[in-house]
């Protein structure tokens, strides 16, 4: 028998209409044209009362097909298909199980009621793609639930849960047990009640002026540079003023423009990089090994934030510190973390929960039933070996050895090991509870089960993986270098640090190369130039040197390459940094900031092109997901490979 996108039956006078298009049942032109068909053949069928729209397997809808999106548009399109639903004479019931996102949540506001499962999660994620809402939510959303209720849903990507939606009126009835048979109950039982309005047949109140003035200052501290977000405020604001018609009509409009943007392409290519990264094909034949209890060895900075992001996917966590005095400090820090974690959250009282399932320890014979250790002591190769050592004696033979090194080549580490292939690198990025990039960096005598469960683990911690080949600095830190390399000679050659942060800020970064420095610490680098310099290598003098060594090492001294004031983080050039790089410095110039900043971008595509020409990088996939979630490079511009292959086309 051919499985069809949609899946038709009948109980009890009721339709049943299923989408089963899997993975995530997105609504491409099969389902379309079943849906227009099923409408009309419901419509005219004398033994059904009303119709039950359903999705198959674990979600409802997950949203339009994006892989329809670089191709023209082919009708019966989603808004066609949602009005031909809209304007049906038997009512339909948009039963939610799952998530119901961006076109699901559409096609349900197509519908006379709307059901969910105490699961179900409901939102308008588009603007994260570069685009809004295309379908109407932009119009029957608001109408629905109220202009302040809709736009953060619309605008700023947030999702409802099941309560969440009962209480705003976006859906009628969380229902329990059995899906399909609460359904059909719902729909038998609304049947004698007369039937509601349609979203766009009711009314809809604006804002106040200054809520508006509001919505327009968060969308742009939020929006930094998709220009998604702005347009969905612009297609809400048509129809609030123009009635929902035109509103439609404008929305649409605006979405048909965004979807062939550039903003777009780029947000299109993260959004599948991001999806292959988490299950490489190579690994999915193999099985993850379980992970159940973790250890951590160093409790400075990054070891806390690795101990906090473990406890919050689940994962009790022993951290081992030198003494007594650094597990007190080191409780004291990740207690503060969790803490505030769990404000954030709206929810205070699980910072105590978190912190139940921590040991604290100064004896690493206490990580012996772990499953998995990460080492995140000071980066130092001897330091390194010894805790390694004192790791393979200590441990279960069958754990996982991970460093969280930034440079250095883990075979070192593997060296002497009883069982080379359980160690790995795994690399987090400051703050680890928060930055979403995992570099994941095997020997070639890692084995294949301890690679699949270091990837198994960044989808457990919500993290994007790559995997990297050995050289110093891997992906992320060797680019990194050659960035801020970049930058230096920009400014050797007269032009201005300000000049260059601002053009990185106004391509899109948080940050210019300059102002991460100083908020890093200037003085990280310097110990490691002085680390190699120690060993013999010859490291050319850097002007970081004579920074450090001036008593600037950043904002935590009250000054690097800019001058700060106690309590303020805001750069201001500084005259002291000027005298003591004089000597380096050649005549000021101007450079158009967009010149800077493609300057600066293309000697960050050249060093990705060379490490994934030197195999260390599978792709440009890899460079670009490291550049986007370790470095500040901006979602909607796609990562260095994706931009520089866009300006060349």
């Amino acid at each position: 028998m051919t499985r069809t996108a949609v899946e038709y039956a009948h109980h009890q006078r009721i339709a049943l209409v299923t989408i089963d298009n899997p993975p995530v049942n997105a609504i491409n032109l099969a389902v379309r044209n079943r849906l227009m068909e099923l409408v009309r053949e419901i419509d005219l069928d004398p033994a059904i009362d009303a119709a039950v729209l359903m999705g198959a397997g674990k979600v409802f809808v997950g949203g339009a097909d994006i892989n329809e999106f670089g191709r023209p548009v082919e009708a019966p399109t989603l808004p066609e298909v949602i009005a031909r639903i809209e304007g049906a004479r038997k009512p339909w019931v948009a039963a939610v199980h799952g998530v119901a996102l961006g076109g699901g949540l559409e096609i349900t506001l197509g519908c006379r009621y709307r059901i969910a499962s105490p699961d179900a999660k409901l939102g308008l994620p588009e603007v994260n793609l570069g685009i809004i809402p295309g379908a109407g939510g932009t119009q029957r959303l608001p109408r629905l639930i109220g202009l302040a209720e809709a736009i953060p849903v619309i605008a700023e990507m947030k999702t409802l849960a099941a309560k969440a939606a009962l209480a705003l009126g976006l859906v009628d009835s969380v229902i329990e047990g059995d899906r399909t048979a609460a359904a059909v109950a719902f729909a038998q039982t609304v049947l004698a009640k007369p039937l509601p309005a349609l979203c766009i047949e009711r009314p809809l109140t604006d804002l106040p002026s200054e809520t508006w003035s509001e919505v327009g200052r968060r969308i742009e501290k939020a929006a930094k540079g998709n220009p998604a977000p702005h347009r969905a405020i612009e297609a809400i604001r048509h129809g609030v003023g123009h009635g929902i018609e035109a509103g439609l009509k404008q929305e649409r409009a605006i979405f048909l423009e965004l979807r062939g943007s550039r903003e777009a392409a780029a947000l299109r290519h993260l959004f599948f990089a991001e999806r292959a990264a988490m299950r490489p094909a190579r690994l999915r034949e193999i099985a993850p090994l379980p992970l159940n209890r973790a250890g951590i060895v160093g409790g400075g900075t990054m070891g806390v934030g690795i101990a906090a992001a473990l406890r919050g996917a689940g994962l009790p966590v022993i951290l081992v510190e030198r003494d007594a005095e650094a597990v007190q400090r080191t409780g004291e820090a990740l207690e503060n973390l969790l803490a505030a974690r769990a404000r954030r959250s709206g929810d205070p009282a699980t910072a105590a929960l978190l912190m139940r399932d921590v040991t604290l320890t100064t004896s690493i014979d206490d990580l012996k039933d772990c499953d998995l250790v990460v080492e995140a002591v000071f980066e130092d190769l001897a330091v390194k070996r010894d805790v390694f050592a004192r790791l393979d004696a200590g441990c279960r033979a069958d754990a996982i050895l991970a460093t969280n090194t930034s440079y250095l080549d883990p075979r070192r580490l593997a060296d002497g090991l009883r069982d080379p292939g359980r160690l790995l690198g795994i690399h987090f990025f400051s703050p680890a509870h928060i930055m979403k990039l995992l570099e994941i960096v095997p020997t070639p005598d890692t084995r294949p089960e301890v690679l699949a469960t270091a990837f198994s683990l960044a989808q457990r911690l919500g993290k994007i993986p790559v995997q990297s080949g050995i050289c110093e600095g891997f992906i992320g830190n060797r680019i990194l270098r050659r960035y801020r390399g970049e930058a230096e000679a920009l400014w050797r050659s007269g032009i201005a640090i300000e000049a260059i942060d601002g053009a990185m800020r106004a391509f899109g970064f948080a940050m210019g190369p300059f102002e991460v420095q100083d908020l890093a610490g200037l003085d990280i680098s310097y110990l490691q130039r002085e680390a190699a310099r120690a060993r013999g290598e010859t490291v050319p003098e850097a002007p970081g040197d004579i920074l450090v060594r001036a008593g600037r090492k950043g904002q935590k001294s009250g000054g690097g390459w800019y001058d700060y004031v106690s309590g303020d983080r805001t750069p201001r050039v500084s005259p002291e940094t000027a005298r003591l790089l004089s000597s380096l410095l050649n005549e000021r110039r101007e450079m158009a900031s967009a010149e800077i900043a493609e300057r600066l971008v293309a000697a960050m595509a050249d060093e990705g092109g060379a490490i994934i020409a030197e195999g260390i990088a599978a792709g440009p996939n890899e460079v670009d997901l490291v550049e986007v979630h370790g470095y500040g490079f901006p979602r909607w511009k796609g990562g260095p490979m994706f931009y520089r292959n866009q300006q060349a086309s």
